[in-house]
C-alpha cells in the first residue's frame, strides 16, 4: 500500500507542478482581459440576476437552482478543510494564492458557463444537457479532435465524481461525526448513502429543490460564526494577513509554528486547493448551468460566476483568517508538527469555546451533503454522455455504495486522487474556453448590455445523452 500510495503522491507532483498552474493561472487571466474584466459585471449584475426568475426561457430549473447546485458541489470540505490542508502542506501564504485563483477564476466560471448554454442540447423527453463534453463536440471546428477531447473529459469527470465529488465529503463528515459527536463512522456512511439515494433517485429537480433551501442557510450560517471568530481574534486579524501575504512569496516563520516554504509550495497547494474549492476551470459547474430557465447565454453566465465570488473570495478567506489568525493566537497549536488538514481545521476552531466545534461540524457535515448531491448530477451527465441512459442506473447505485464505503477509506489518498483527476478533467475543459474565446467575447458583447435580449436559437434535440 505504500509503494501505491507513493506511486500516486509522484504522479500527483508531476501533474500539479508549474504547467498545470500556468495553464489554469494564465486562462484566468487572459480570460478576465479577453471579457474585460468581467468580475465587475459579474458582482454588479450577476449577483442581482440569480434571485430574478426567467420563467419564459428554456430550461429545467431557475437561474437560482442552477447556481444554487452549483454552489452546492463547490462550498464543501475544500473551503473548511480545504484551506486547513493548504496550509498545513504550503504554509498560511497558500490562502493568499487560493484567493488569488477565485478572483481571477470568476472570468472563467463566466466563459465556461457561457459556452456550456450557448451549446447546450435537449433530450427526446425535454431534459436539457450541457458541459464542456457538448462545447467541446459542437463548439470546436475540428470535429474529430472536438468528440475526442469531449469523450476523455465526460470519463474523467463522471470518475472524478466518485473523488472530489461523493469519497473526501463523506469522509469528512464521518471524522468530523466520530471526533465531535461520537458517532461510528461506519454507520455515518450508511446514513449518508441513504440520503443520499432519496434525493439523487429524484433527477435534477429534486437535488436544485434541496440545494436551494440548504445553500443559503449553510452558507449564512458559516459566514455568520466566522464572523463572531474573527471578532474574537480581532488582534490577530492584521498580523494574520501580514503573514499570509508576505510567506505568499518569501520562505520564512510565523507565531503558532506557522511556516512558509516558499513561492513554490504556496503557490501548488494554495492553486491546487482553491480549484478544488471553486472549481473555476473544472468544467463541473457549467453542466449545471446548461439546465438553467434563461433566455440568453450571458445571463447565466454571470449568475454562474457569482459561485466562485461567495465560494472563494468570501469564504475559503473567512476560513483562512479563521485558521491563521486563531493559530497565531493560541501557543497550544504548533502547526508546524501537523501535516493533515483537517485535524489543524479541528484544532483551530476548538480553541474557541462552544462556538468554535459547533461551527466546524454543521459547517462541514451541510457543506459536504450538499457537495454530494451536486457532484452526483454531474457525473450521471457525464456518464450519460458516453454510456447514454442505461449507464445512470449503474452509476447511482456505484455513488451510493461509495458514499456508503468512504469512512474507511485513508482521507490523505483519497485527497490526493482527487487532486489528479480535477487537475485531468480540467486540461480539457481548459482548452474548449482558450479555443472558444472568439465566441465568449462575441456573444459578451451581444448581450452584456442589454440582458434581456433573448437568443432565439433553437436547441438541438438528441436521442440520448451523446449525439449522433
Amino acid at each position: 500500500m505504500e509503494v501505491i500510495t507513493n506511486v500516486i503522491n509522484k504522479i500527483d507532483e508531476v501533474v500539479w507542478g508549474w504547467g498545470m498552474i500556468i495553464l489554469l493561472l494564465g486562462t484566468h487571466l487572459f480570460m478576465t482581459i479577453r471579457t474585460g474584466f468581467i468580475q465587475w459585471k459579474t458582482v454588479s449584475k450577476g449577483i442581482r440576476l440569480s434571485v430574478t426568475k426567467d420563467p419564459y426561457a428554456e430550461g429545467e430549473v431557475t437561474q437560482f437552482g442552477a447556481l444554487a447546485t452549483a454552489l452546492a458541489s463547490t462550498i464543501g470540505t475544500g473551503n473548511i478543510i480545504g484551506v486547513g490542508t493548504a496550509i498545513a502542506m504550503g504554509g498560511p501564504g497558500a490562502v493568499l494564492w487560493c484567493w488569488l485563483t477565485g478572483v481571477f477564476g470568476i472570468a472563467t466560471k463566466y466563459a465556461e458557463s457561457l459556452i456550456a448554454v450557448k451549446y447546450r442540447v435537449k433530450t427526446a423527453d425535454g431534459r436539457m444537457q450541457g458541459g464542456a463534453m457538448y462545447a467541446l463536440e459542437r463548439g470546436l471546428k475540428w470535429k474529430k479532435l472536438g468528440k475526442i477531447m469531449a469523450l476523455v473529459f465526460a470519463v474523467l469527470a463522471g470518475a472524478a465524481s466518485f473523488g472530489i465529488g461523493c469519497a473526501t465529503q463523506v469522509n469528512a463528515i464521518a471524522t468530523v461525526c466520530e471526533e465531535n459527536l461520537h458517532i461510528n463512522g461506519a454507520v455515518v456512511g450508511v446514513i449518508i448513502a441513504v440520503l443520499t439515494a432519496v434525493v439523487i433517485f429524484g433527477g435534477i429537480r429534486s437535488i436544485a429543490r434541496v440545494c436551494e433551501k440548504l445553500v443559503p442557510f449553510m452558507a449564512f450560517f458559516y459566514v455568520v460564526g466566522c464572523v463572531i471568530i474573527l471578532g474574537i481574534n480581532h488582534d490577530f486579524i492584521i498580523p494574520a494577513i501580514q503573514t499570509i501575504c508576505k510567506l505568499a512569496f518569501t520562505p520564512g516563520a510565523a507565531a503558532g509554528g506557522l511556516v512558509g516554504s516558499g513561492v513554490m509550495m504556496a503557490m501548488r497547494y494554495g492553486v491546487a486547493r482553491g480549484l478544488f474549492s471553486n472549481e473555476s476551470g473544472m468544467g463541473s459547474a457549467p453542466i449545471a448551468a446548461a439546465a438553467a430557465q434563461t433566455r440568453n447565454p450571458v445571463r447565466q453566465a454571470l449568475v454562474s460566476a457569482t459561485g466562485t465570488f461567495w465560494d472563494t473570495v468570501v469564504v475559503c478567506l473567512m476560513t483562512g483568517l479563521v485558521l491563521v489568525s486563531t493559530i497565531m493566537k493560541n501557543p497550544a497549536i504548533n502547526a508546524n508538527e501537523i501535516s493533515n488538514g483537517g485535524v489543524l481545521t479541528s484544532m483551530a476552531f476548538g480553541q474557541i469555546p462552544y462556538l468554535g466545534p459547533v461551527i466546524l461540524v454543521v459547517g462541514i457535515i451541510s457543506f459536504a451533503y450538499s457537495t454530494i448531491l451536486g457532484w452526483a448530477y454531474y457525473g450521471e451527465r457525464c456518464v450519460e454522455y458516453f454510456a447514454g441512459k442505461k449507464g445512470l442506473m449503474p452509476y447511482r447505485l456505484i455513488y451510493v455504495l461509495v458514499a456508503a464505503i468512504a469512512p474507511v477509506v485513508a482521507l490523505d489518498l483519497v485527497w490526493t486522487i482527487a487532486d489528479i483527476l480535477n487537475a485531468l478533467m480540467a486540461i480539457p475543459n481548459l482548452v474548449a474556453v482558450l479555443l472558444l474565446s472568439p465566441v465568449i467575447v462575441a456573444e459578451t458583447r451581444k448581450y452584456i448590455r442589454d440582458l434581456d435580449l433573448r437568443d432565439d436559437t433553437p436547441v438541438p434535440v438528441i436521442e440520448t445523452g451523446r449525439r449522433s
